[in-house]
């Protein structure tokens, strides 16, 4: 497990450059071709904003404001992070196969492919973040210090769901079985996760406290803690102590999983 763990940051450090050139042409790849280009990076995410908004406040009616802010506000506090998750956690399963010439025609590391995509996706992530932020500012809520923790938890966030594309591409590459089976979860993780409710809210306290086990649900909160809750991370040290155990757990199966499969993935993929 060990050796295999090394292996792992080595290829990572050794192939740093080509990583980051490789994140640039999948992010360049995936727009290439549509009339609008990179516009849909932005149109897709405001639409389904939109559709939230609308069916809470004007169809539900169940849209009041959260600590002194509109909810409109701390709904895209929230959602704007899921984008980067739900993308990992769909598109992460099968981030070997659609790169599958690398591994079959150059050799290329395989525990880097998830890196690259998952690095990718974070780029338009910080892209919406900022976007966000300028949309606090515009409606009259300039953004106050606690904003400086953001970044910590983008790199919680995109050190997770990482590992996660790392593990699942695996699996998703020896069973397509399992790729279909995360996709079709993800919609419950959805909904459980307190995205589009408070989960601050439950007067159950154990079940309050097992909902904060969720990592989806420690970075939506830890996100609207920077925007609007105004809590500083080490405020809350039993949630990040729960989401780094999670974390080294994750890491555990998933290099497990690279020791097991990563000799069987290119005769699979051939």
């Amino acid at each position: 497990m060990i050796d295999s763990f090394l292996e792992i940051v080595k290829d990572h450090v050794s192939y740093i450059h080509q990583i980051f050139k490789l994140a640039k042409a999948d992010l360049v790849k995936t727009y290439r071709g549509a009339a609008l280009g990179w516009a849909w990076a932005i149109i897709k995410p405001a639409v389904t904003i939109f559709v939230y908004w609308f069916a809470f406040t004007i169809g539900l009616r169940a849209g009041k404001d959260v600590n002194g802010y509109p909810f409109f506000l701390w709904l895209i506090a929230g959602v704007m992070p899921w984008f980067y998750m739900s993308e990992i956690l769909t598109s992460g399963t099968d981030t070997i196969r659609k790169y599958s010439y690398l591994v079959t025609k150059m050799k290329f590391p395989i525990s880097t492919i998830p890196t690259f995509v998952s690095l990718s996706k974070l780029i338009i992530h910080i892209i919406l973040m900022i976007i966000v932020i300028l949309i606090f500012i515009i409606m009259g809520y300039p953004p106050t210090i606690y904003i400086l923790q953001m970044p910590f938890y983008m790199l919680l966030m995109f050190i997770l769901f990482t590992i996660w594309s790392l593990f699942s591409s695996l699996l998703s590459t020896m069973s397509k079985d399992f790729g279909n089976l995360v996709k079709s979860m993800v919609t419950a993780v959805f909904w459980i996760s307190g995205i589009l409710w408070n989960p601050e809210t439950i007067s159950i306290v154990w079940l309050k406290k097992l909902l904060m086990l969720n990592p989806v649900t420690y970075l939506t909160t830890g996100f609207r803690n920077c925007l609007i809750n105004k809590v500083w991370f080490w405020e809350q040290p039993k949630r990040l102590l729960y989401f780094i155990i999670i974390t080294i757990l994750m890491l555990i199966i998933a290099v497990w999983a690279y020791k097991k499969l990563r000799k069987e993935v290119p005769d699979v993929l051939n």
